[in-house]
């Protein structure tokens, strides 16, 4: 059997009952550290299952999938998955090739950003279309995806954005190298996605386009959801842009134009007051 186990978003404790027991039987198991990480790291979980991981890097998940794979029809192999292994698309091809194989699988769920952002009181009915933000370089801008915040706005519907994370990112030198040199691991926090927001907010009104949202939109900064050490902050979008968070994971949230009176009630915990 090949399992794919959601870990949940805070410490090892958080894999539920059922995903520990396969755990603790399997004959490998990976980690997939290429989509999430979770803050305890690896050497914690291997602590608390009483076994060792094989850590599954950006390389070995998107060009080593078959040799994760393998053996998996005649011995248990599982890949551990931070938050539910449905939230990322990496993982539903997982699925694809063990059923192409003619391989059995189990899915264990848990909890993902998308469901726990709901800890900062808005009701996860009033989303609208997740994002995405990159980081920008010198040379690579993209802001296709402000256009699905537009939407979500137009519809009164608040969007998560999802922030970007560079682990094991080879330089740009380096790929037409042999050997591949990587970067330092990355992660965006809120303030700098709140910055780039407000880059192409000033772009587009240049432009005369409709951007939807100003600096003055109220949005909420979330960091290391579900963990002991969980911030969370409430302020305008130019403010956001100043505020630190600490380390990672972070997400934010740009708040729609209407808000039910028990989410403004439950935000107003975590507003900051200064520059509204």
């Amino acid at each position: 059997m090949f399992y794919i186990i959601g870990l949940g978003l805070g410490d090892p404790k958080d894999i539920t009952v059922k995903g520990l027991e396969i755990v603790k039987g399997c004959d490998r198991v990976y980690l997939e550290a290429y989509t999430s990480i979770l803050t305890c790291g690896k050497e914690e979980l291997e602590k608390f299952y009483g076994r060792p991981l094989i850590l599954a890097d950006r390389d070995l998940v998107e060009l080593g999938a078959n040799d994760i794979l393998a053996g998996a029809d005649e011995k248990d192999v599982a890949l551990l998955v931070v938050g539910d292994p449905f939230g990322a698309t990496t993982h539903t091809d997982f699925i694809l090739r063990a059923k192409e194989k003619g391989i059995k699988f189990q899915v264990v769920h848990n909890a993902s950003i998308l469901n726990a952002v709901g800890c900062c009181g808005l009701q996860l009915y009033s989303f609208g279309e997740t994002i995405s933000i990159p980081f920008w370089t010198d040379t690579w801008q993209p802001d296709s995806f402000f256009g699905k915040i537009i939407n979500n706005v137009k519809n009164r519907l608040h969007t998560l954005c999802l922030l970007d994370i560079k682990v094991k990112e080879p330089t740009l030198e380096s790929l037409t190298m042999k050997k591949k040199v990587y970067m330092p691991p990355k992660f965006m926090t809120v303030s700098e996605a709140a910055l780039q927001l407000l880059q192409i907010i000033d772009k587009r009104k240049e432009a005369g386009e409709d951007t939807g949202i100003s600096e003055e939109n109220l949005c909420v900064g979330l960091a290391r959801v579900g963990s002991e050490s969980q911030q969370l902050r409430v302020c305008s979008l130019k403010t956001m842009s100043t505020v630190d968070l600490g380390g990672p994971l972070h997400s934010l949230i740009i708040i729609g134009p209407y808000m039910h009176p028990v989410e403004m009630e439950y935000l107003e915990q975590f507003r900051i007051c200064q520059q509204q």
